[in-house]
């Protein structure tokens, strides 16, 4: 693996997540035992970086960017999720790929494609995955596995210069029953 980091890469889709951005208004439903769901407003900090490309099997080139996600509960400033990871942009095959990981022993690989036009001034972003999906899938310890099991996740994110709006939804299998455990927040720019 080769990471080239020249000025010239083209992120296409992905070119305006680079930066840093905030948010005050998001939304975590997760499941609670014994009230079945509980509902936590948060903020939070999402940074995304150029990490350049990367060429694989001497046939496939992707624009990469790394990013870090931490939010915070709105009640007590406590974190209560961080996440770090990568998206990433096939040009030729206008496939968008979005690689998280979760300190819970979590890891999903979602993809999509994108046939927009990459320099319109909002864009809209959808990824999924699905445990048993040969393409896009989901990896766990055996513990959550056994507790815990994400079984699917889908991602919107709508992005333009200044705003990100994103919702998110991933398909537990917890206490006994299927749940969508769902985030939404919109964030703004705080720098480039």
């Amino acid at each position: 693996m080769i990471i080239n980091s020249s000025n010239t890469i083209d992120y296409g889709p992905l070119q305006l997540l680079i930066g840093r951005w905030e948010g005050n208004k998001g939304t975590d439903l997760a499941p609670d035992e014994p009230k079945g769901e509980e509902s936590t407003p948060y903020y939070e900090t999402l940074d995304f970086a150029e990490a350049g490309t990367v060429t694989n099997a001497g046939q496939q080139t992707l624009a990469v960017l790394r990013y870090h996600q931490v939010v915070k509960r709105l009640s007590d400033d406590a974190v209560f999720h961080d996440e770090t990871g990568y998206w990433m942009w096939d040009a030729a095959q206008q496939i968008v790929m979005h690689a998280l990981f979760v300190p819970r022993a979590v890891g999903i690989l979602a993809g999509g494609t994108f046939a927009g036009d990459s320099s319109a001034a909002d864009i809209e972003l959808k990824v999924a995955a699905k445990i048993d999906d040969p393409d896009w899938s989901i990896v766990q310890s055996p513990f959550m596995r056994d507790n815990a099991k994400t079984i699917g996740f889908e991602q919107q994110i709508n992005i333009d210069a200044t705003a990100l709006y994103y919702k998110e939804t991933t398909v537990l299998d917890i206490y006994g029953k299927i749940f969508n455990h769902t985030d939404e927040n919109t964030l703004s720019r705080c720098s480039d």
